[in-house]
């Protein structure tokens, strides 16, 4: 595991020195505390603040009695996830940045991948660790630090994967360009965020929200079906329509991201072409057909129904530029 780690002060390399890591290079040394490095350096206050804010409900947690079968049966309800784990290959190295409490990289380690769920909350991470220990999954390892200097080997990763975080980050355009270095030549970049359009019907619902104070929030189906699961139910509440932090983006802007950071549209899920079939199973991490601006315009605006239930949350998938000779 460490020659996918880095000094997030220097970029040195890391060794084990006893219960720390030491750097190599300016032999700044870093805690190992249940397993998992603490490989984060003094913040931004608004970094901080978003920090503290998953401190005190840890995202998006684990149902009660949960088991392995139980977390690969939710898994599997979603289409995209699905068509994810056919995509990576078996022996890839992941790397799931923002992974909270880690649902998404436990159920990538179930095969015989390489996994680093990484995020800037320990509290999160602590419950995806005893989660690993509690179902047997000794392939995913959980790393503290913050995208914006992370603790990781820049070009060590096949597949860097984050969804539902550079949104919440103070400038999302310049976390992009930290996530893209973290691929390595011909890797892949898989990034999830708020839709500027398909937000709109979630942002019309948190307004509602508000009026009551939170005690009624209409037509949310995930805190309808957490009901029974209060601290489940809190942590989407809180993470949905009390974030401290929140940008929105379009198409466009996010390709505009990759093309600066040498990495190579592939495609959106879903789809930004309009009446086109969901990717096959091994096309995931394949080029889409050529696509026009207005086309990507209207088919934001379908999101806005179809993304409804997800907040608005598409996902962009690009490939990193091969190495030159």
């Amino acid at each position: 595991m460490h020659e996918l780690l880095a000094c997030p002060a220097c970029r040195g390399d890391l060794r084990d020195v006893g219960l720390r890591l030491a750097c190599a290079a300016c032999d700044a040394t870093y805690a190992v505390k249940n397993g998992i490095p603490d490989l984060r350096v003094p913040s931004d206050t608004r970094t901080e603040t978003v920090r503290d804010f998953y401190t005190v409900a840890p995202f998006p947690g684990y149902p009660p009695r949960d088991s392995l079968g139980g977390l690969r049966a939710r898994a599997g309800r979603s289409e995209f996830a699905k068509l994810l784990d056919r995509a990576i290959p078996g022996d890839a190295r992941v790397v799931e940045v923002g992974c909270g409490t880690g649902q998404m990289s436990l159920f990538l380690a179930t095969a015989n991948r390489v996994v680093l769920g990484v995020d800037l909350t320990r509290a999160s991470l602590e419950l995806g660790a005893a989660a690993a220990r509690r179902f047997g999954v000794d392939k995913a390892t959980f790393i503290e630090t913050d995208l914006r200097r992370p603790g990781l080997r820049e070009g060590a990763f096949d597949v860097v994967y984050s969804s539902g975080v550079l949104h919440h980050t103070p400038d999302p355009r310049a976390s992009f360009t930290s996530l893209a270095r973290l691929a390595k030549p011909g890797g892949i970049v898989v990034l999830g965020l708020y839709n500027a359009w398909a937000r709109i019907p979630h942002r019309t619902r948190r307004a509602v929200g508000r009026l009551t104070g939170f005690k009624w929030v209409p037509l949310d189906p995930v805190l309808r079906d957490r009901a029974s699961e209060p601290a489940r139910r809190e942590a989407w509440l809180r993470d949905q329509y009390m974030h401290p932090e929140e940008h929105r983006h379009t198409t466009r802007e996010v390709q505009r991201w990759f093309r600066e950071s040498g990495i190579e549209y592939l495609r959106t899920y879903p789809d930004s072409l309009l009446a086109h079939d969901p990717p096959e199973d091994d096309a995931l991490f394949q080029p889409a057909e050529d696509d026009w601006a207005w086309e990507n315009w209207v088919a934001q605006l379908a999101w806005m129904k179809t993304l409804a239930h997800e907040g608005g949350l598409w996902v962009t998938i690009g490939r990193k530029a091969p190495a030159t000779a």
